[in-house]
């Protein structure tokens, strides 16, 4: 995929696997801390990103990027592990740069991250994010998301801190009934 997107600077989307270790790399420092932890790794260390790659090429990785001005801006992935219990449920994950929110550009990469989830089968989609982080939990509302937890302390900042964490999740054959019943 290599798409133009309309947002309000031009962006292009296209798979992660394009593009090479040093502007993901870059990407990922850009990234505030606060925004990695709802992520169940460190993707700052690189034995986390060459299993994120790896995860890519094997195919239980599904991951976007948003380039703009030949960096990357953001990037999503839909995590789908086809061997356990919940093999119908799939996790997306999306970081966008503070500079390049409100643009559009999250929205852009959390729809084809739905449409693919969907074309692969999934029935049920999560996202995590602390509760803070207002705007990534207004976005993936609009997009059909409901609150589903909020485990509290669940995760640890590189202070110490602990922070909640919300879980949000898709039922995909309601989002889909609810988006025929009212479409135009």
């Amino acid at each position: 995929m290599n798409a133009n997107v309309k947002t309000a600077a031009p962006v292009a989307i296209q798979s992660m696997a394009d593009c090479d270790d040093l502007a993901v790399q870059a990407f990922v420092g850009k990234v505030p801390l606060h925004d990695l932890l709802f992520l169940d790794r460190d993707i700052r260390e690189p034995k986390v990103l060459a299993a994120w790659r790896r995860g890519i090429e094997h195919g239980g990785v599904h991951s976007l990027v948003a380039i703009a001005d030949g960096e990357i801006v953001a990037t999503t992935a839909v995590i789908r592990d086809a061997l356990s219990w919940s093999a119908h449920v799939a996790d997306v994950r999306l970081l966008v740069l503070p500079e390049s929110r409100g643009q559009g550009v999250g929205r852009a990469l959390l729809e084809a991250s739905i449409e693919h989830a969907i074309a692969q089968g999934a029935t049920k989609l999560t996202a995590q994010m602390t509760p803070d982080q207002v705007g990534a939990i207004t976005l993936f509302e609009e997009s059909g998301f409901r609150g589903e937890a909020l485990l509290r302390d669940h995760v640890r900042d590189a202070d110490g801190k602990e922070h909640d964490l919300a879980i949000l999740s898709l039922d995909v054959v309601g989002a889909q009934a609810r988006k025929l019943a009212f479409a135009d």
